[in-house]
């Protein structure tokens, strides 16, 4: 062993250990073993900062950009209200998002996959009252295990059908792979919905917390050729408890409806009257088309030409909005805002919001033009509450950016556009499209997990320059010297299971599937079933957060520590060696 590969391997050594420890922030440990890396000379100068522009993080941050837009499009709405009940147990619910994300990971690229749904989950979270943490990561895991089917599914089974090409003389077919992956994709969600969300930490967050001043009263406008006109009031009962909306009552001509309402027959220009969270209120107007105010203020908005934003704001006592209303103070003409809600300690409001006398004390929720956030609270006299990233749907522009993220899976999947390409393309048009405002385009980055993977992908890469995986390579066909078949694939598979939680599975799969040939050929079989076991193994990276695009994808929204991984990985782990190689042998005969 050089005293190159002993650095690396001490540097990952100390990476891991600390890491497990949890009391530095990971990006602060991954990239001080960087640095160090490069001062000690086992990560040549030139490629310092190569992991920053490599595909895989240029995925998982473009990736956290397209999901903001699905949010922002409406198309989450969408999918929550057709597929999604928050009503439901959390177990019925990972069995529901993990069926759904294994079939949708077979025939798109299941960082794709996890792209779509993850937002359908915290939102669901949200909507259900409990933290993201405890779905997101069998998501993520249901994402991977559905990718193992088919070839396009993830990266590994690309690179392994490539290598048998050059090897033996013809690619895997596009379902090859779904004998044994299937099998292994199968038992592996069994145990995720049934057991493995039980083994995750459970750590309260903001998301799974409801809190009581943000439940305001609100109005959302019928406006013409609405759907909902011609029903009752009532009809509308199931879409409101879908959002956790609750309807109090509803205005026509300026006179406010309580009791009677609900036998109403809609009109356009009605408006109803609501209580909700502003999240709430924002899915409920989305799902049914409403508008946030009548046509007088709609003009107002429309002025404001670069989109709107939702604030919240208190009132002081020498507030210019204390003891008059939104209308007296001329907020839509003079300001080009509207007053969305207001939350009074609990109290029901008597009148139409914009004709209420607002109180000290008083929370208001306004929309206003983009980025004149504080100009408004100061020329209101109110102090603003700290940004709780509120916005809103742009439901009209739902199929879009559905159309635009499908269009980028497709030519991702048949090869037409290479993936870090096309979702880099969907971003630039929801930019375009003003699906994404271009103030917010860098917000829903996480540039913690960015630098995690930015540090360490060049650290794996010193380690595959300097042997130190052809050393392990090397150790791993003497250890095996003289064992069956059966047990030389079984240790191939651990092993590449265990590299590929440390190294990107890209890299694995290179590294591992000639490995894998050799290994077949000193035993005289198949070199088949070892490509097979080592398609499975580089796709099973359940450990840590580094491993697989998808694991760093939920580090962040799911408040996860690094260490908290391989509770319900390590298992997972044991359960796919277990039933793979069974397979393998029926399927792949040696």
């Amino acid at each position: 062993m050089t005293t190159e590969q002993i650095i690396l391997f001490s540097l990952f050594a100390a990476v891991f250990a600390m890491l497990l420890w949890g009391r530095l922030r990971y990006d602060i440990v991954a990239f001080s073993a960087l640095l160090i890396g490069v001062v000690l000379g086992v990560v040549p100068t030139q490629d310092a900062f190569s992991g920053f522009g490599h595909p895989a993080t240029l995925v998982v941050a473009l990736v956290l950009v397209v999901s903001a837009g699905l949010v922002r499009s409406g198309a989450v709405f969408l999918i929550t209200r057709t597929l999604v009940d928050a009503s439901r147990s959390l177990g019925a619910h990972i069995a529901l998002m993990g069926a759904i994300g294994g079939v949708l990971s077979a025939f798109m690229n299941n960082v794709a996959a996890l792209a779509l749904l993850m937002p359908v989950d915290i939102q669901t979270a949200r909507k259900a009252g409990r933290t993201p943490g405890l779905s997101l990561m069998p998501l993520s895991f249901a994402t991977i295990l559905g990718g193992m089917v088919t070839l396009i599914g993830t990266p590994p089974n690309i690179i392994i059908a490539a290598i048998r090409e050059e090897s033996l003389g013809a690619p895997f077919a596009m379902f090859d792979f779904a004998p044994v992956g299937g099998a292994a994709a199968i038992a592996g969600l069994a145990f995720v919905s049934l057991i493995g969300w039980r083994l995750i930490p459970n750590r309260e967050t903001d998301a799974g917390q409801s809190n009581d001043i943000s439940q305001y009263i609100a109005e959302l406008t019928v406006p013409d050729g609405n759907k909902q006109i011609g029903k009752r009031v009532v009809e509308l009962t199931e879409a409101a408890d879908k959002a956790d909306v609750a309807i109090i009552g509803l205005i026509r001509g300026g006179k406010r409806r309580y009791g009677q309402a609900r036998n109403t027959i809609i009109e356009a220009g009605d408006a109803l009257v609501l209580e909700a969270t502003p999240e709430a209120l924002d899915e409920f107007r989305s799902s049914l088309d409403l508008a946030v105010a009548d046509a007088t203020r709609e003009e107002a908005l429309n002025a404001a030409g670069e989109g709107v934003e939702i604030i919240e704001v208190v009132v002081p006592e020498d507030a210019r909005i204390q003891g008059k209303t939104a209308q007296a103070i001329g907020l839509a003409w003079r300001q080009r805002s509207v007053l969305l809600g207001v939350s009074r300690r609990g109290k029901r409001l008597t009148k139409r919001l914009r004709q209420t006398p607002i109180q000290t004390g008083d929370i208001l929720l306004l929309l206003v033009p983009r980025d004149s956030g504080p100009d408004v609270a100061d020329w209101l006299g109110c102090l603003p509450l700290a940004d709780r990233g509120l916005a809103v749907t742009v439901n009209k522009k739902v199929w879009l950016a559905i159309g635009l993220f499908g269009a980028a899976v497709f030519a991702a999947s048949v090869g037409l556009l290479y993936l870090p390409i096309a979702m880099g393309l969907v971003v630039v048009a929801y930019v375009l499209t003003k699906i994404i405002p271009l103030a917010e385009l860098y917000d829903h980055i996480n540039w913690p997990v960015v630098v995690l993977l930015g540090s360490m992908i060049p650290l794996g890469a010193a380690l595959e320059s300097s042997g130190g995986t052809e050393l392990i390579a090397a150790a791993l066909v003497s250890l095996t010297n003289g064992l069956p078949a059966w047990a030389v694939l079984t240790v191939l598979m651990i092993v590449t299971m265990s590299l590929s939680d440390v190294l990107n599975n890209t890299a694995t799969t290179i590294v591992a599937a000639p490995v894998g040939i050799q290994m077949a050929q000193s035993l005289g079989v198949s070199p088949d079933p070892f490509l097979m076991a080592v398609a499975v193994a580089a796709s099973s990276a359940f450990l840590t957060p580094i491993g697989h695009k998808n694991n760093t994808l939920i580090l962040g929204p799911g408040g996860y520590g690094f260490g908290d991984y391989w509770r319900m990985g390590l298992p997972l782990e044991i359960i796919v060696v277990a039933v793979s190689i069974p397979a393998i042998l029926v399927f792949w005969p040696l």
